[in-house]
């Protein structure tokens, strides 16, 4: 378990919104912690269902595309970044965002051209077809919110190239009203992007999530992790995974260590690095949550207001 490389020119993106480089991510912070997206690189067909106490999350597959996977969600990350950089600035979101592929992939850096555009048009079309019915945010027990990843996505294309021009993702109400509220969105680090396996990825986002700034940092039992997950994988298997991400220590940000406590159950702890001491070799500095004065949200501007919906 590690990272990827960054792709090529990566350090000086060529973006036509809000730019990464400069604004902190945001992930929207519900679907951090829970199994709502495939965790493995398979496309996945089989359901997931997770009733932990009053809290329920069903998601479910279209026959032809699968699951909405981990990595697909990096476009949803995407546009929560957007979304709440716009805010910040002062300026009117909308849950239609428009983009171009190129920025898209540039920002959640990974590299561009047709295989990549083609792989970018897969995912849209998962998180499009992958329904979702949980009570997290639903007033009442009784109460559920039913929607797909995206209500929509459209793509406008030179007639004579054929080339894009410019393209639109519509986010459904639940995950927008999510990104708008307060306290609604965690800053990730931009790494995030470069972790390759999918257990490793949700265990930073859980760590985010849980362990925050804590001092102490947080912990889970191995069964805890498992069944947060959505894993289809024995939970033998599972925990192998998990013992490979702290043997390789590779997320961002958070160290993770591993004990046994007393009933003899695998205890997972996440502990920010910069809480380690100095001369531990697993430490890193704080990094401040904005680095370098934006750019602004629109260098270039896209004129395709036919796709609008």
């Amino acid at each position: 378990m590690t990272k990827r490389l960054p792709p090529k020119g990566d350090h000086q993106p060529d973006l036509f919104a809000a730019n990464f480089a400069d604004i902190p991510i945001r992930d929207q912070r519900d679907t951090m912690e829970r199994p709502f997206f495939s965790l493995a690189k398979k496309p996945r067909y089989t359901p997931i269902e997770y009733h932990v106490g009053d809290v329920w999350v069903e998601v479910s597959a279209n026959p032809k595309f699968g699951l909405a996977t981990i990595w697909d969600a990096d476009i949803l990350i995407w546009a929560s970044t957007q979304i709440t950089e716009a805010l910040d600035r002062g300026q009117t979101p909308s849950r239609v965002v428009r983009f171009h592929p190129h920025n898209l992939l540039k920002s959640i850096r990974r590299a561009t051209g047709g295989e990549h555009y083609l792989r970018l048009r897969a995912a849209l079309e998962r998180l499009t077809h992958t329904a979702v019915r949980t009570n997290i945010r639903a007033e009442g027990k009784k109460k559920a919110a039913s929607f797909h990843w995206l209500e929509s996505w459209t793509e406008v294309t030179d007639e004579k190239t054929g080339e894009t021009i410019g393209m639109t993702m519509t986010l459904p109400d639940w995950l927008y009203e999510g990104i708008l509220m307060k306290g609604g969105v965690l800053t990730i680090h931009e790494d995030y992007f470069l972790l390759t396996g999918g257990i490793e990825r949700w265990l930073y986002r859980v760590a985010r999530k849980h362990a925050g700034q804590q001092e102490g940092g947080w912990q889970f039992t191995m069964r805890q992790l498992y069944e947060k997950s959505g894993s289809t994988s024995r939970f033998s298997d599972f925990a192998i995974d998990v013992r490979k991400v702290i043997e390789a220590d590779s997320l961002p940000e958070y160290t993770t260590t591993l004990h046994k406590n007393e009933e003899g159950d695998e205890i997972v702890c996440f502990l920010k690095r910069d809480q380690l001491a100095i001369d531990d070799p697993r430490y890193e500095s704080g990094r401040h949550t904005r680095r370098r004065v934006a750019r602004g949200i629109a260098s270039k501007s896209l004129k395709f207001d036919e796709v609008a919906g």
